[in-house]
């Protein structure tokens, strides 16, 4: 079949899942998660194929930490799935109702999006929780994984179809696309995808926006930050900067550069650097960080680089207006933390870095849809419009206008003799009478 014929196959099944009930897709899903249970031996054994061909083309470890799928994550995979099943429809939500005159009511309605193209790396577990959050949304998907990934998510792609359409959705509403050149196909699809969501590198991201008429959401690097303030409780501030880079480094939302206070940099540095020796992080300082720890300079590429890895830049700032500057001029606008008990240092903070996700004394992982409660996420968004932050089912909605009238038309309404409109809010929700 072709990249055309699985996307018009997608369009048809859209058109069918926005008119699907909330009990069949979370049958589906309840179908899907038995499923993966009973395949994980065959889920298993394609992702060791995976992990023997990308060990043998040296895989950086954190990349191989990404596509290895064992038990333990298809376990948490599925649980990711029960809670998106908890969640109630988003379909069919009545956003806002309007009375515009006695017998004439307009209702904004919350719909899928439609068909949704996302390009994500060789994780597969983000296949699990892309296509069952789109399912959930009412929309059809095109998936393209990571080509590590590529044994291991032509069986899941293959369980997640057959799974749910026995429970009731259509023929061809996850599609699944293996090679760059079926990407580049998809970008001149704009008749039958709706929304495209790339997950990867700055370059490729730009890439995808470059290229297509074709609506794009998402965000290009994760240059994270967190800023260990002069009034920072520094045991907490280690726990949490020491989490921020190491507990995942693969990840999107793990902290890059950490930003600290001068006042407390002679304290807090040496307590940090003894927490990261366990996990053999590379430090890259500032002068003035050189001078308290033992470690490799670092460049004006350091604080604009995404490293995905054990390496880490600390920057030491006069203030906390500085932090915020240096964030809002090498940041990308993903997720940045502040460590301190001054309640105005935390207001200014979260304010005024620009940024998706901004938190308080807590580590920058938490920039998840899954830990938001969203059931996972697609992808995490650093645009403005739309979404933003960690992209769940909200973030696949988009919504239509329903009018419900008793035969009234726009000439009754015109010229100076006219009729006038209530405009009288409503606190129902959209039905037909």
């Amino acid at each position: 079949m072709s990249i055309r014929d699985i996307a018009v196959l997608a369009r048809k099944a859209s058109l069918k899942l926005a008119g699907i009930s909330g009990e069949v897709k979370n049958k589906a899903l309840r179908a899907i998660n038995e499923a993966l249970i009973d395949n994980q031996n065959a889920i298993i054994t394609a992702n060791k194929k995976d992990l023997k061909k990308a060990k043998e083309q040296n895989i950086g470890k954190p990349l191989l930490k990404r596509l290895k799928f064992d038990g333990l994550k298809i376990r948490t995979v599925c649980d990711g799935i029960d809670s998106l099943i908890e969640l109630p429809d988003p379909l069919g939500k009545t956003l806002h109702a309007l009375e515009l005159d006695s017998g004439l009511e307009l209702y904004k309605v919350s719909c899928p999006i439609g068909v949704i193209g996302v390009i994500f790396e060789s994780r597969p577990d983000a296949l699990v929780q892309i296509s069952t959050l789109c399912l959930k949304s009412g929309n059809a998907v095109l998936l393209k994984g990571g080509r590590e990934a590529l044994e291991t998510n032509r069986v899941l792609a293959q369980i997640i179809s057959e799974s749910s359409e026995q429970a009731g959705l259509p023929k061809g509403w996850l599609g699944l696309l293996e090679t760059r050149s079926d990407v580049a196909e998809i970008l001149d699809l704009d008749n039958y995808i709706d929304l495209i969501i790339p997950r990867g590198s700055n370059r490729f991201v730009k890439y995808i926006m470059n290229n297509t008429t074709i609506p794009v959401l998402g965000h290009s690097s994760g240059i994270c930050h967190v800023y260990v303030d002069s009034a920072a409780d520094l045991e907490i501030a280690v726990k949490i900067a020491v989490d921020s880079k190491c507990q995942y480094v693969a990840a999107c939302n793990a902290m890059e550069t950490l930003l600290v206070h001068k006042d407390v940099a002679n304290e807090f540095l040496p307590k940090l650097i003894k927490s990261l020796k366990q996990w053999d992080v590379e430090v890259r300082g500032c002068k003035r960080t050189q001078t308290i720890i033992d470690c490799s300079p670092a460049t004006e590429a350091d604080w604009k680089t995404e490293y995905l890895d054990y390496i880490l830049s600390i920057g030491i700032v006069d203030s906390v207006d500085e932090a915020i500057a240096h964030i809002n001029r090498y940041g990308s606008g993903h997720t940045d933390s502040i460590v301190t008990n001054n309640k105005s240092t935390a207001e200014k903070f979260m304010n005024l870095v620009d940024s998706a996700d901004v938190f308080l004394n807590c580590s920058t992982r938490f920039s998840d849809g899954y830990r938001y409660g969203l059931g996972a996420e697609v992808g995490i968004s650093t645009n403005k419009i739309h979404a933003r932050g960690p992209v769940g089912m909200e973030g696949l909605l988009s919504y239509k206008w329903k009018m419900l009238g008793s035969g009234q038309i726009v000439s009754d309404y015109s010229g100076s003799n006219g009729k006038k409109f209530t405009h009288k809010t409503l606190n129902r929700n959209f039905y037909l009478k």
